[in-house]
């Protein structure tokens, strides 16, 4: 298949510094690597890998200031006298679905 389009992007010079020196010791270039991933999202139908929010470390709180915890507390409680919280069975499920 011939190689007859462009891509542009532009990038945080550090970060394909560090990714570069990566993929010289792997033996990819810049262009192999792109074109394997598009290749990829084509296979999967979608993006390759995750693509979320990290997960937060739990709180530990034994930690936390008798204000800050009020205040998570005040938080909390805010949430569900708004209905932002989740059921048992949506949780459970949550969590069915991110070890598949």
């Amino acid at each position: 298949m011939a190689s007859d389009a462009s891509i542009f992007v532009r990038i945080d010079s550090n970060v394909k510094k560090d990714a570069e020196t990566i993929l010289r010791q792997l033996g990819v270039t810049p262009s192999s690597l792109i074109t394997m991933l598009y290749h990829n999202v084509i296979l999967t139908g979608g993006i390759p890998f995750d693509v979320r929010l990290p997960v937060r470390e739990p709180i530990n709180e034994a930690k936390l200031s008798e204000e800050e915890l009020d205040a998570l507390l005040k938080e909390g409680l805010d949430d569900v006298k708004a209905g932002r919280f989740y059921s048992q069975k949506e949780v459970e499920e949550m969590l069915k679905n991110r070890h598949k």
